[in-house]
């Protein structure tokens, strides 16, 4: 190998087959190997250098390159695929891309679904190793399949506390441990609160899962649906609705600027109508999990159609709110389109922190009361240009529409 070429070498969980040639003849060759404590004491042979990746990551990187602008052969040992949520990032920033002879192995992910005898190519992939707890769980408990990468500071229990603590719910929840080590664990349980029962080892992989953990059909992108452009502000037409009672196209858009979608998280769109502000968050936010709660059941079925003819994912309540609202998770956002200020104060008692409220009202009084809980109000009076038979124009005003947000 290139003196100037840093070999890093993805070592496979010993379930998953052992190093191949190549790689076996770059670490006899290499004159520094680096790596964590436990890859330097199973892999590395005897002889060569060692630099010991720890938290210090910046002074393990140092060491690295100290021995590389010395001409010495490095070789960088990594667990699984060290492009997926690996080393091979920070490696690719500090040394460049075209420095790099990355040789990969299985990933825990792959090894884990594995275990289970599940495809994964439709999952969401979530780390909690090294990032915050918060997004990792906002992001986890937004999915339908999903795999979560733990750490010693953020184990499986306290994921599943995080997650329960949110009121995210899944049908079946695996911890795969240690795998491929001879202490290789997979256990499984029904619910969140199982997992935050637990005692599990730090470094694992927790699997996540509704229904059967089986789509109807492969996906063409991983982890979600291909999906046209998004749009917003659709015209009314684009919708079934009942009578005219859908949001507005005008006030549909500023709502959902309000709204400041996350990439990741849960939306309640309480008092949904026709679902159109549901549906186009959903379209702007792939990563977004929508519950729209609606109580006719016609109404419910026009949310689903709608969805389905935008080519969206929405999770239907047919039921009445607030009362509905203690069998969803905690959300990111809510927009709340009816039930008046009860919803809105059972929807502020859930709210994640750091969420967001966005209520519209035709009331002023109640606008008013929802701006003191929220801090924001404004009117929104839209006028549409109509033609008339000689071709002139005149202005047709729409009903006005008080829309209150917050927490500013």
């Amino acid at each position: 190998m290139s003196q100037r070429t840093i070999v890093v070498v993805g070592v496979p969980p010993a379930g998953g087959g052992a190093l191949g040639a190549a790689e076996q003849v770059a670490l006899a060759e290499a004159d520094v190997i680096a790596g964590g404590r436990r890859l330097l004491d199973s892999v590395a042979p005897a002889g060569p250098e060692t630099i010991e990746i720890t938290g210090d990551l910046p002074a393990a990187l140092d060491a690295i390159e100290t021995a590389r602008a010395a001409g010495r052969r490095v070789v960088v040992l990594a667990s699984g695929d060290p492009g997926f949520f690996g080393i091979g990032r920070v490696l690719a920033e500090r040394f460049g891309p075209g420095g790099l002879d990355v040789r990969p192995a299985l990933s825990s992910v792959a090894c884990a679904f594995a275990r289970i005898g599940l495809p994964w190519d439709d999952a969401v992939v979530v780390s909690a190793h090294g990032r915050t707890l918060e997004e990792a769980v906002a992001a986890a408990g937004a999915g339908r399949k999903v795999a979560v990468l733990t750490s010693p500071d953020n184990p499986p229990e306290r994921i599943g506390a995080e997650l329960n603590r949110r009121r995210a719910r899944f049908d079946r929840v695996v911890v795969a441990s240690e795998l491929g080590l001879d202490g290789e664990s997979v256990s499984e349980g029904p619910s969140t609160e199982w997992l935050a029962a637990g005692t599990f080892p730090p470094l694992s992989v927790v699997l996540l899962l509704t229904g059967s953990g089986l789509g109807p059909a492969a996906p063409v992108v991983s982890a979600a649906p291909l999906r046209p452009p998004a749009r917003f502000g659709l015209d009314e037409g684009d919708y079934e609705h009942r009578e005219g009672m859908i949001t507005k196209a005008e006030v549909r858009s500023v709502v959902l600027a309000r709204l400041a979608l996350p990439a990741a998280g849960v939306l309640w769109d309480v008092g949904a109508g026709s679902g159109s502000i549901g549906i186009e968050a959903a379209s702007l936010a792939p990563g977004v999990r929508v519950f729209a709660v609606e109580q006719a059941p016609e109404d419910a079925a026009r949310i689903r159609a709608n969805a389905a003819r935008h080519g969206v994912s929405i999770e239907v309540l047919q039921a009445r709110a607030p009362e509905a609202l203690d069998a969803l998770p905690d959300p990111d956002r809510v927009v709340v389109g009816g039930g008046g200020l009860s919803v809105l104060d059972a929807v502020l008692a859930r709210l994640a922190p750091g969420g967001r409220v966005v209520a519209t009202f035709a009331s002023m009084e109640r606008a008013l009361a929802a701006a003191d809980r929220l801090g924001n109000l404004l009117q929104l009076a839209v006028s549409r240009g109509i033609r008339l038979p000689d071709s002139s124009i005149r202005l047709a005003a729409l009903d006005p529409v008080f829309v209150c947000w917050g927490p500013a």
